[in-house]
């Protein structure tokens, strides 16, 4: 069998029924399309539902969306941590010194390098971050978030928007 040998089956097309034709285009005298009202006439505009608000007016007119879950985080550096008075850095204490703001969760990143150890706590660790702090002797403590091991509460985070 070649490409050319290939036909649908006998039946399978039928000629298509002519509407609003009356009784010559074998619909009948409505052709299938009820008895007057906006369904029997051609006025019915492409995407009209009923009166409701169209789906097109509906979606967003713009690209993209704000995820309301989003979890951000006030990045500190290894740079930044050098800087800080003391051998235990926590979120407190890097509000108290006016680097992040109060209440925010903290995430540490690997810029910069640490030359002393410190024992720091923050909610994440970058991994070049992390192994920078224990390579110079100091420890690292991850701290649980404020809302749980589940998404974060719609508004935000439960801490900034204080």
């Amino acid at each position: 069998m070649k490409l050319h040998d290939l036909k649908p089956a006998p039946g399978a097309n039928r000629p298509r029924r002519r509407q609003a034709r009356g009784i010559a285009g074998k619909g009948g005298k409505t052709a299938g399309r009820g008895t007057k009202g906006q369904g029997a006439r051609d006025t019915v505009p492409v995407g009209f539902e009923g009166g409701q608000l169209p789906l097109s007016q509906r979606i967003p007119k713009l690209k993209g969306f704000t995820n309301p879950f989003r979890v951000s985080y006030a990045v500190v550096n290894l740079d930044t941590l050098s800087g800080v008075t003391g051998d235990e850095v926590t979120p407190d204490t890097l509000g108290a010194a006016g680097l992040v703001r109060k209440g925010a969760l903290v995430k540490v990143l690997g810029r910069g390098e640490l030359h002393r150890p410190l024992r720091v706590s923050a909610h994440a660790f970058s991994a070049s971050a992390r192994a920078a702090i224990e390579a110079a002797g100091g420890s690292v403590a991850v701290l649980a978030p404020p809302f749980g091991d589940r998404r974060p509460p719609a508004r935000g985070n439960a801490l900034t928007n204080r």
